[in-house]
């Protein structure tokens, strides 16, 4: 199969050919139908954070069963499900305690001893965050995977495996905004305007956007936004806290820069809430103001947006099918895979909300 490999850090994605195995007992393989070009592929591309190289790159995935192992129960032959990275073994104390995205359990992967699941000749071939979407196959576990209704149109599909679910699950799960409370939004890229429609989801009577690009006032808002502001023209803290007259209930840091984690937790009222959702790169610290936890404000992170994804997801495509959430907005260009390198280099300008790779193009 057709597969896009990191080889070296901060150099350009190589199409290759991979062999991928066959399922073992809990697996699942699937012939990916499209795959969102995320920018936490960006980090590990740059270097941000480390992963064992070479590996096929791509974690934001739809696509449809191909065969799965004799073990199987969840899914089928047929079935069009989507992907996600936080596979879980279902037995753990995370995942006995509703904690799915927390699992940690290695029952996921295939053992050392064991055969890989991508191979290329004259070596192995990592997986990457359990799936490797950036190919045409993906073999997977079984608990990476959920099954969705077949009219939902899987590139937009695709969204909801990653960004769609980190920033409405963070909104929604992590943060557990109520309706009439106050948002703000700092970074309006594919995470961040997922955000803003979880929080108007959930009924949030303010949302505040924020983003140094002005081309983003008019996207935020019609993903829900109320409120606009550029950062490159305002100090945006103090902006915030004059609008809301004293701070937000909750923020959402949608970038990952120990600067905006840092502005996330200072918009907030007292009792407020930060939740960091964006990728800070490893070795980096934030600095806070010790007095200000005596209001009881907090900061915490969001992992995939604290999400229960077999039953998450399934309910974020009837959403969507209800015209509740955006995800036709959030695509601003249909790829292939070949284009993958020039969609890296447009995330990068900031103009681009989400280019999905379809497979059939």
């Amino acid at each position: 199969m057709k597969a896009a490999v990191l080889r070296q850090v901060r150099t350009p994605l190589q199409i290759e050919d991979v062999q991928i195995n066959k399922p073992g007992p809990h697996e699942v393989l699937i012939r990916t139908a499209a795959a969102g070009v995320c920018h936490s592929d960006l980090h590990f591309i740059e270097g941000s954070y480390p992963h064992p190289l070479p590996a096929v790159l791509g974690h934001e995935s739809a696509g449809i069963v191909e065969m799965v192992g004799s073990e199987v129960r969840t899914v089928k032959p047929g079935d069009h499900v989507i992907t996600c990275l936080s596979a879980y073994c279902g037995h753990c104390d995370q995942c006995l305690t509703g904690h799915l995205s927390l699992c940690t359990s290695p029952e996921t992967k295939r053992d050392a001893s064991d055969e890989p699941r991508l191979t290329v000749p004259g070596g192995n071939m990592n997986q990457y965050l359990n799936l490797s979407s950036f190919a045409e196959q993906m073999l997977i576990h079984e608990h990476a995977c959920v099954a969705i209704r077949p009219d939902m149109p899987l590139d937009r599909a695709a969204l909801i495996g990653c960004g769609v679910m980190t920033g409405v699950g963070a909104a929604i799960h992590t943060s557990s905004v109520r309706p009439g409370e106050t948002v703000a939004v700092i970074g309006c890229g594919g995470v961040g305007l997922a955000a803003i429609n979880g929080a108007a989801i959930a009924g949030a009577g303010r949302i505040i956007a924020i983003d140094t690009s002005a081309a983003k006032d008019n996207i935020s808002k019609a993903f829900g936004a109320t409120d606009f502001i550029n950062a490159t023209e305002t100090d945006a803290v103090k902006e915030v806290l004059e609008m809301t007259k004293g701070g937000v209930h909750h923020s959402f840091e949608a970038i990952g820069l120990s600067k905006t984690a840092e502005q996330a937790f200072n918009m907030l009222r007292r009792g407020g809430t930060a939740n960091v959702i964006g990728m800070i790169p490893v070795g980096q610290t934030i600095t806070l103001m010790g007095a200000a936890f005596l209001g009881e404000k907090r900061i915490q992170g969001s992992l995939m947006g604290s999400n229960r994804f077999p039953v998450d997801m399934p309910r974020l495509v009837d959403m969507y099918l209800a015209g509740k959430l955006k995800l036709d907005e959030m695509i601003s260009r249909r790829i292939k895979l070949e284009d993958v390198n020039s969609a890296f280099e447009e995330m990068k300008t900031g103009a681009v909300a989400r280019s999905v790779i379809v497979f059939d193009a």
